[in-house]
């Protein structure tokens, strides 16, 4: 037996690939050990591009050459496999490898006497992403323990009955061509797998098993106990357990959330008063075009949740998948106080599409600006740098939310706010779907998002000026622009106009941020932080040239006119007289 390298350790939120493995294999009666296993954890690298490898195998019984068999298998298929690409895919990766060594090891046994007959069974455990690809040949196993509930995930390839006790039908080395089985399946933290060889599972219950496993010991302790009880329970055959605990797993990527979401069906939206996967369903928040909206309760751990249903009959099915990739994918990639998450819905629970968050307390900011008293200058620098910060932390991630505006921000009792609804966000790496209109909201959009563009960072940072002027204001610097129109932009209402009370260096941040022209606009949304932060500090006077007195204020104009010529008039009229 082999262990390469001391396991990783580190905490489950840690964002990569974790696990933990224990290793015993003992000879029991026999003469010799022909079981060998192996787990290589690799470098950081190499667990991020191609996974953490393990494998049994058990040489043939009474065959020349078992052991070498074995451990040919285990050393050659860890080998062959981290020196192929990563673009090769694990499958077939995997099978090149054992393809390979079932020929090496066929024409040995043909070619040296002392080899006659030389063969092993096989089964790979490769955890690569979020996902448990298995490569099987033979009667070794695979077992899962999740949730304190053991699943076998390998098939015995064997013949059994009279005279027949126990046969092998599919081997490494007895045949010139090898069948091989695969099997992929998710991988979840706290996963543990144990890949055995017949000398445990031939003489331990899978309740002993699920009863040892379930104990949640240390890996190396959980082996050499599942090895112990099966040599005292007969102790005629050679008896190895591989145990590996799943820590931590990177975080989804999109070709993960795809072939969940294609799988996934889509289902007419639920009415209030409905269970849905467990998920009661509230009150209804809100019902428009493209989805349905409820408060709720998870009845698996009574948390108040919100759960948003697709509707299938007005967009395309994938629109609505889109949508889903999204929401879920950013939940994964962002980690941010003021960025609202998604809660991971196991695949076994969920019959359907939807999203479910956090129902967050408090209310929206467009609610705030319908009661008294006006947001003030302190308290509303506080709410626009934090969803600034929000706005900053997506486009680390390189998203781009394309929605903000004052119904999407949730201002929490204790000061906290959340920036949510991600369903229209855009990805760099997800091809944007034809929709019926541009994303968004168009009082809230950039000209050129209104115009066709896909939208990027500067798109978003207008949104987020019109959004903070519309905090102070409780109106919108171009006014209100209908949807599917074609709005020719005038000049912006000045901050100050509206409240005067307000600093102008704040007038001056706004309206670059939602400057007509990208260019004009802040480098990125953390220099827009900056001034928000430090702009009383730095203020100085507006080196702009100021707008002329008609555009500020046509009503004086107009009285001044409308005296002078009174004035003009009067005077006129006096002359005459005299």
């Amino acid at each position: 037996m082999t262990r390469d390298a001391p396991p990783p350790i580190a905490d489950s939120g840690s964002g990569r690939l974790d696990v933990q493995a224990g290793l015993k294999s003992e000879r029991g009666r026999r003469e010799r050990n022909e079981d060998y296993a192996g787990v290589y954890f690799g470098t950081p690298d190499q667990r991020a591009r191609l996974g953490v490898v393990a494998a049994i195998a058990d040489g043939i019984g009474g065959a020349k050459g078992g052991r070498v068999a074995a451990e040919l298998a285990v050393r050659s298929f860890i080998d062959g496999y981290l020196s192929q690409s990563e673009t090769r895919g694990v499958r077939l990766a995997g099978a090149r490898c054992l393809e390979a060594i079932n020929r090496w090891t066929h024409a040995m046994g043909r070619a040296d006497a002392g080899l006659q007959g030389m063969g092993s069974t096989f089964t790979a455990l490769i955890l690569r992403g979020r996902q448990a690809h298995i490569l099987h040949v033979g009667d070794s196993r695979l077992y899962r323990l999740r949730d304190d509930r053991l699943s076998l995930l390998t098939n015995d390839h064997t013949l059994r009955g009279a005279g027949r006790n126990h046969i092998l039908t599919r081997a490494i080395g007895p045949a010139a061509g090898l069948q091989i089985d695969y099997v992929m399946e998710d991988a979840r933290p706290h996963d543990r797998f144990l890949l055995c060889s017949d000398g445990v599972h031939g003489v331990l219950s899978e309740r002993a098993l699920e009863a040892e496993l379930a104990r949640r010991a240390a890996p190396e302790e959980t082996a050499a106990q599942i090895v112990d009880a099966a040599i005292d329970a007969r102790g005629g055959d050679n008896a190895t357990a591989l145990v590996i605990d799943v820590l931590s797993l990177p975080a989804a990527n999109l070709a993960d959330l795809q072939l969940a979401a294609a799988a996934i069906p889509i289902a007419p939206p639920p009415n209030a008063g409905a269970r849905v996967d467990d998920y009661f369903l509230g009150a209804m928040i809100s019902d428009g075009p493209y989805s349905r909206v409820f408060s709720g309760i998870d009845e698996a751990t009574h948390q108040p949740v919100i759960v948003k249903f697709p509707k299938p009959l007005v967009a395309a099915d994938a629109i609505l998948r889109q949508a889903f990739l999204r929401e879920s994918w950013i939940a994964t990639r962002v980690r941010s106080p003021f960025v609202a998450e998604c809660v991971e819905v196991p695949s076994q629970r969920r019959s359907c599409l939807y999203t479910v968050m956090p129902l967050y307390q408090g209310e929206t900011l467009e609610r705030r600006l319908l009661r008294a008293p006006t947001i003030r200058l302190a308290s509303g620098l506080g709410i626009a740098i934090k969803l600034a910060k929000a706005v900053a932390a997506l486009h680390r991630a390189g998203v781009i939310h394309r929605d903000v505006k004052p119904d999407n921000v949730i201002l929490q009792p204790d000061g906290g706010l959340k920036l949510v609804d991600l369903g229209v966000a855009r990805l760099p790496q997800l091809e944007d779907v034809p929709m019926a209109a541009a994303p968004g909201t168009p009082s809230f959009m950039a000209p050129e998002l209104i115009a066709g563009a896909a939208g990027d960072e500067k798109s978003d940072q207008f949104a987020l000026g019109v959004t903070i002027f519309r905090m102070f204001t409780g109106a919108l610097p171009y006014g209100e622009i209908e949807p599917f129109s074609h709005p020719r932009f005038g000049r912006a209402v000045a901050l100050t106009k509206l409240r005067p009370d307000l600093p102008a260096w704040l007038d001056r941040l706004l309206a670059r941020a939602f400057a007509l022209r990208p260019e004009d606009r802040f480098d990125d949304v953390l220099e827009l932080i900056f001034e928000l932060e430090h702009g009383a500090d730095r203020a100085r006077p507006i080196d702009d040239a100021p707008a002329p007195l008609y555009e500020r204020n046509p009503l004086i104009v107009w009285k001044a006119i409308s005296a002078m010529l009174a004035a003009a008039l009067i005077a006129a009229l006096a002359l005459h007289r005299h």
